[in-house]
């Protein structure tokens, strides 16, 4: 049988490892000059216009996001629930209520409409998920927070370099969370990067991150120890340097599918929207699990299933407030990750095309 094609495949070279033994060398292991440097050098390479401040992973940035932006307990976000769980635990974290709406069918993403009828007297935030890459509806999701007075957080995990007619991601709202896991379109090895719209959430943060110091043993509010170290500052300032080129892999790669497949829906890109395919994601209409694992026994050919239970059907919030969500439960039935990432060959590619077209065709 051929080589398995795994769904995902982290790329760290020879640059990564020179950056952390210059680090190792240096002596200074914990947050110092490389998370400041990969800090300014996040911000200007995804034309983001703001200040950015890095965290040991996505979740504490989302987190310490929403408890610098002032969200508190007895406060509701409207949130998706096709999304990882992050998403609405760091709702839940600041004692907050995540409240989940539905998505959009054409870009797996908040739809406008139904994050309005979900909006109470309660709610303070928006926070949409940029799903697999794809910028959600941000100028309509705007308009719907422009006329009841609300924040827009964005949960930009997977959209590394994904815009919105010109706009980057992470240049929206209050602030912006970035992913850096090791899977994601660029890493730190692991940790999180937000964009902050204004200097006091700037302050919080920081803040938050570090204890609630700003100088040593001045504590100024309850904080947390989740800093990120030199050593992975010093890994996503090395990617920094490759991911345009990953990017553009990843889009030739999701082109060829797109041009070739059959039998399944290709994931769609909205007018004015830059997509940059964290995951290649098609709807498998007929038995998805079934696909799933006969690309995995006969072609072995590795796939995801995001998001097979939606967060509202996950225990810890079973209670949330949620209206009907159709799509949710439509997108979670149907839809299947396809390897996209730029460790791809063309055989891999054609052996995909090959491996789809011949399940879809005989009705897996």
């Amino acid at each position: 049988m051929s080589d398995f094609i795994p769904p995902a495949k982290p790329i760290i070279g020879e640059e990564e490892r020179a950056a952390v033994d210059r680090v190792l060398r240096s002596g200074m292991l914990a947050q110092g000059p490389e998370v400041k440097a990969f800090e300014e050098e996040f911000s200007e390479h995804f034309g983001l216009g703001r200040a950015c401040v890095a965290v040991n992973s996505g979740t504490s940035g989302l987190h310490l996001g929403l408890l610098s932006s002032g969200v508190k307990a007895g406060d509701e976000v409207v949130v998706p629930s096709f999304t990882f769980a992050a998403t609405a635990n760091s709702v839940a974290l600041t004692g907050a209520t995540p409240v989940f709406a539905d998505i959009s069918a054409d870009d797996f993403c908040l739809d406008p409409e139904s994050v309005e009828a979900a909006v109470t007297e309660r709610t303070v935030g928006i926070m949409p998920v940029h799903l697999y890459g794809h910028p959600a509806k941000m100028h309509r999701l705007q308009e719907v927070a422009d006329r009841h007075g609300l924040q827009v957080f964005e949960d930009a995990a997977q959209a590394h370099g994904a815009s919105l007619d010109g706009t980057p991601v992470g240049a929206f709202g209050t602030f912006g969370m970035f992913s850096l896991y090791p899977t994601k379109n660029m890493t730190s090895g692991e940790g999180g990067m937000v964009s902050v719209a204004n200097g006091e959430v700037e302050r919080l943060l920081r803040l938050y991150r570090n204890q609630g110091m700003e100088r040593q043993y001045e504590n100024e509010v309850v904080g947390f120890n989740t800093r990120m170290t030199d050593i992975n500052a010093a890994i996503g300032r090395v990617q920094l340097t490759k991911v345009d080129g990953w990017t553009r892999q990843r889009q030739d790669n999701a082109a060829f599918l797109s041009a070739n497949l059959q039998g399944v829906t290709p994931p769609p890109v909205a007018e004015g929207a830059v997509h940059v395919y964290h995951q290649y994601t098609v709807r498998v209409h007929d038995d998805r699990d079934g696909f799933a694992k006969a690309l995995r026994e006969e072609y072995n050919i590795g796939s995801g299933m995001f998001y097979p239970i939606p967060n509202h059907e996950l225990a810890p919030f079973a209670d949330a407030p949620h209206a009907e969500l159709p799509e949710t439960a439509r997108a979670a039935a149907e839809c299947l990750s396809l390897p996209v990432h730029p460790s791809l060959s063309q055989a891999d590619l054609e052996r995909i095309v090959t491996a789809v077209n011949t399940l879809a065709g005989a009705g897996a």
